[in-house]
Formats: structure tokens, sequence, C-alpha cells
């Protein structure tokens, strides 16, 4: 099972953002796909997650600022990233659950590397 993160970068504070979270060796729809980061000296901290049936659920720091979507045909999931500030800087890792509480970090079967997303001017 591999899940690989990919879009990180350096970007203004305002700006946009949009990671991409491919899936391979697992049925990808068996899955709801979570978001997590973890910034410098901080621990990893849910984002959001689609579920299987695409529902979406955010952290409210995030809410009304990010999006996540899911391509069944591309078992990819994506997360959309605007109006971005200097606390969202983190590596940012996609995950993968098939049950318990998708808000948990430990109810999460597989996980991608990460991919560093830094806001800064």
């Amino acid at each position: 099972v591999q899940l690989q993160a990919s879009g990180g970068g350096l970007v203004q504070p305002g700006g946009s953002l949009r990671l991409s979270c491919e899936a391979a060796g697992v049925t990808f729809s068996n899955y709801n796909m979570g978001w997590f980061r973890q910034a410098p000296g901080s621990e990893r901290e849910f984002v959001g997650v689609i579920t299987r049936i695409y529902n979406t659920d955010y952290a409210d720091s995030v809410k009304g600022r990010f999006s996540i979507s899911r391509v069944r045909a591309k078992n990819t999931v994506y997360l959309q990233m605007n109006s971005l500030k200097p606390e969202d800087t983190a590596v940012y890792y996609c995950a993968a659950n098939s049950k318990g509480d998708y808000r948990s970090e430990t109810s999460y079967d597989y996980w991608g590397r990460g991919t560093l997303v830094t806001v800064s001017s």
C-alpha cells in the first residue's frame, strides 16, 4: 500500500495551493481519506476528511478555506487550500481510514510520507 502526497511548496499569505494524494495497492473506495498536518514543534493534527460516501468534515481552523475532494477513477484525493495563513505552515499528510473516529490519527490504517507547505512572504 502506498499513499503519495504531492503539491507542497512555498506560497505567500492569502495564496492558494492544491495538494494531491494518490493511493496504490488499496481499494480506494473502501476508505475514508483524511488529511493531517504537523507544524514544527507541534503534534500532528486533523485537517479534514472525505468519507467513502463523499461526506466531508474539517477542523475549525481550516473550515471555509480548505476543501477536500476525491476522484475514484484516479485513486486520488485532493486538498484545496485557499486564503493560506502563516500558521498553516506544516508538513501535510494524507491517510486512509477504514473504521473508527476519522478525526483521530490512531484510527488510520495507512499514511503517506507528507509534503511540506510553507506560507511566508
